[in-house]
């Protein structure tokens, strides 16, 4: 028995839009907006590619950062949306099939909400990169590092590099169920061993220390520290 309403909840999901995928690299890119994100990426988290001084440190072209984001943007096209990542745990660190893998279903008014939401930052990244690749002269991703910089921080791209900035720490850091954080990458730099879901952390694991902390060691964070202690 269909629930009453249930005819217009369907209707109403129907007819909010959804971007049209064009021959894409992955589930919403095409070949080339995936290399000019994976271009614009690689200059907010650079790797040991794209900056000497990061050697030993995996950036977003490692992590897989713009698959993070073409997952996200194409969440709703496959059989099931990606979403939410389901649970108890993953197989990190158990036996047996990654219970994360499998994504929760969306129940219809959160279907409708994530249709908008997805709606509007596919908008913003086809004109985003249309943007970028103006502003280059044609290809933002075969633009020199200097000029890829000047771009993402100028004032016309600057809503666009804001939100690329939130999607790349997020594919940087995110369980990498979502696309993003390959092998890894973006867990074992800063030492983090990620859900250790259902071991769970014993008494002596939460008062020890886990050692040197590779955030706090870095240039950057021990200059802002300096600075702080100098107000």
């Amino acid at each position: 028995m269909v629930p009453a309403g249930e005819p217009v909840r369907r209707t109403v999901i129907a007819a909010i839009p959804v971007a049209v995928v064009l021959e894409a690299a992955g589930r919403f890119f095409t070949s080339h907006e995936a290399a000019v994100v994976e271009a614009a990426t690689a200059r907010i988290a650079p790797g040991p590619a794209d900056d000497p001084a990061e050697a030993g440190h995996p950036g977003a072209r490692e992590a897989g950062v713009t698959d993070y984001i073409d997952m996200m943007l194409g969440a709703l096209t496959g059989s099931a949306p990606t979403i939410f990542a389901g649970g108890p745990w993953s197989n990190r660190h158990a036996s047996g099939p990654d219970r994360m893998a499998d994504f929760i279903p969306l129940d219809p008014v959160s279907l409708i909400a994530w249709r908008k939401r997805l709606a509007s930052w596919q908008e913003q990244y086809r004109a985003g990169i249309a943007a970028l690749d103006r502003l280059a002269g044609g290809d933002f991703s075969k633009a020199g590092p200097q000029e890829q910089d000047k771009i993402l921080a100028g004032q016309d791209t600057g809503a666009f590099t804001s939100l690329l900035f939130e999607h790349t720490i997020e594919g940087l850091y995110a369980n990498p169920e979502y696309g993003g954080n390959r092998g890894l990458a973006g867990w074992r730099d800063i030492g983090f061993p990620g859900d250790i879901q259902p071991r769970g952390y014993p008494p002596g694991e939460i008062v020890a220390s886990d050692g040197r902390d590779p955030v706090a060691a870095a240039g950057i964070v021990a200059d802002v520290l300096k600075f702080l202690g100098a107000l």
